[in-house]
């Protein structure tokens, strides 16, 4: 089925949504010759969406939902869930007959469980994946896990094909896949709001915004590249670059009076109960 980086030729991929995120995935997959465009199918319910795609990337379209899921049949192949969290339990109804038992579905939608996709699929090999949004750029993390019954070769298949988001953790327990919701896939919104409120301080002090913009984008990008290289806590990279009575001192103390920390527990914390709420919806 999938031996290392490769993918079998008889894998068949139908992705149910085609949204951005389905999006970079396809188009991971066939920078990377992961797969060919005849081994990929999706659906979109715009005739101009689906024709976009069909030109850009030379793959199968569909309108219909059932009809992607029915492209490509057996062990082989796979079903990917792309779709909004709001249209998730309609699209399962729609698909319930069109994949098989021995499909792999994989699924990334926010708050969609694996007993909800399982029970309403009649199927047992259900992977759930929370990727972000720098997946678009191939820079993303997207943590996994899956039912029992996922054998040893479609974990290597799913491996491979969230490596064409970027970086991908496999999980214990599904109850990680919330917590990496609030954590990593929601992460880029915090880092944003930063990089905004750092960009609009820098407008304060009299920067132009692009400049601001491009100070702060390349601190944020070599602070982030420094840390992984050297393996070092964030509080330890931290004290580094603070002196007794310096700037980064006078910074840190506004910030900790200003409980940025309790802020960003709460925020994430937040996230995570929102995403565990979704996983109830029905």
């Amino acid at each position: 089925m999938t031996k290392g980086n490769e993918i079998s030729a008889k894998t068949g991929l139908a992705f149910i949504g085609c949204g951005v995120m389905a999006e970079s995935m396809i188009a991971g997959l066939l920078r990377e010759k992961i797969v060919t465009p005849k081994q990929i199918a999706a659906s979109h319910p715009r005739r101009d969406r689906r024709e976009e795609l069909k030109k850009r990337y030379g793959i199968k379209v569909f309108a219909d939902n059932a009809a992607a899921a029915r492209a490509f049949r057996g062990p082989d192949s796979a079903v990917v869930l792309c779709v909004k969290p709001q249209r998730m339990n309609a699209v399962l109804h729609e698909l319930a007959g069109a994949v098989t038992a021995e499909q792999l579905v994989i699924s990334i939608v926010a708050g969609a469980t694996i007993g909800t996709i399982a029970e309403t699929l009649d199927g047992r090999l259900v992977v759930r994946a929370m990727p972000n949004t720098p997946s678009q750029i191939g820079k993303g993390m997207t943590a996994w896990t899956c039912s029992a019954d996922v054998d040893s070769g479609h974990k290597q298949m799913v491996k491979v094909l969230l490596s064409a988001l970027g970086t991908e953790l496999f999980v214990e327990t599904e109850n990680m896949i919330d917590m990496a919701t609030s954590l990593s896939a929601t992460g880029p919104t915090y880092t944003f709001l930063v990089m905004e409120a750092m960009t609009d301080a820098g407008v304060h002090l009299g920067f132009s915004r692009e400049v601001s913009k491009e100070l702060v984008l390349q601190t944020m990008l070599g602070s982030v590249l420094f840390a992984m290289e050297s393996h070092k806590h964030p509080a330890e990279l931290r004290n580094m670059v603070t002196s007794p009575g310096g700037t980064s001192a006078e910074a840190i103390y506004q910030m900790e009076k200003g409980a940025l920390r309790t802020v960003l527990s709460k925020a994430i914390y937040g996230a995570y109960r929102r995403a565990v709420e979704l996983g109830k919806r029905k």
